[in-house]
């Protein structure tokens, strides 16, 4: 399952992680992910001072959501990362670590979000496409815009043509780790919400209690 989230950066922090972006030094990509032949891209040097506030705005945007919580059900997530993608670059088809290094407890990355933050008008190619199957979903968000998908799922960033592809992207350890349980939740979640003023109150709380019940018997 994927969410798509309309404006989770707003546009004044839009127009700051732009203005970062030619501010905090980048260094090869494949910095992190050596063996990856097929991984071509520019990311925020961890060691600059100004990396912290690009990982900040984002890290706060993501807090904030509403949506974004009630999908991916959040225990951990990693510290964005702003990544840079010049004509020519790419980052081939790949499967995202299971384990991600974050200080002396390493991350389960059940869960992967892209930020968007390049007009997708100023640049050519640079379509985060992920395989369903044999089937291609292929996603291009205005500024602001996320697209959080299963970390499982094999993806890719096709070649940029011309202009400059800048994204956030981050990785979250969910609660449910099962992504067909974790589904079954929101799902829940939703229709309570959608529907929840339409049904009687014993019957809300029923459903209610379903869903508690489920968390209290899949949650980590």
């Amino acid at each position: 399952m994927f969410l798509e989230i309309k404006g989770l950066l707003t546009q004044a922090e839009v127009t700051r992680l732009t203005a970062l972006s030619r501010e905090v030094k980048f260094v090869e990509g494949r910095i992190s992910n050596p063996a990856n032949t097929t991984k071509d891209n520019l990311q925020a040097d961890l060691g600059d001072p100004k990396y912290q506030e690009s990982t900040d705005i984002v890290a706060q945007a993501v807090a904030r959501s509403r949506e974004f919580n009630d999908f991916a059900m959040p225990k951990r997530i990693a510290p964005p990362l702003l990544c840079r993608y010049e004509p020519g670059m790419k980052y081939g088809a790949h499967a995202d670590a299971a384990l991600i290094p974050l200080g002396d407890n390493p991350l389960r990355s059940d869960i992967s979000c892209t930020v968007f933050i390049a007009e997708p008008s100023t640049y050519e190619g640079g379509e985060l496409v992920t395989h369903l199957g044999t089937r291609p979903v292929v996603f291009k968000g205005e500024p602001g815009d996320a697209i959080v998908y299963p970390s499982t799922m094999l993806h890719e960033v096709k070649p940029v043509r011309s202009g400059q592809r800048l994204v956030s992207i981050t990785f979250i350890e969910s609660r449910i780790a099962d992504e067909h349980r974790r589904n079954q939740l929101y799902e829940l979640n939703e229709i309570g919400a959608l529907e929840g003023l339409k049904m009687s109150w014993q019957n809300r709380v029923r459903l209610e209690l379903v869903r508690q019940n489920l968390l209290r018997m899949w949650a980590d």
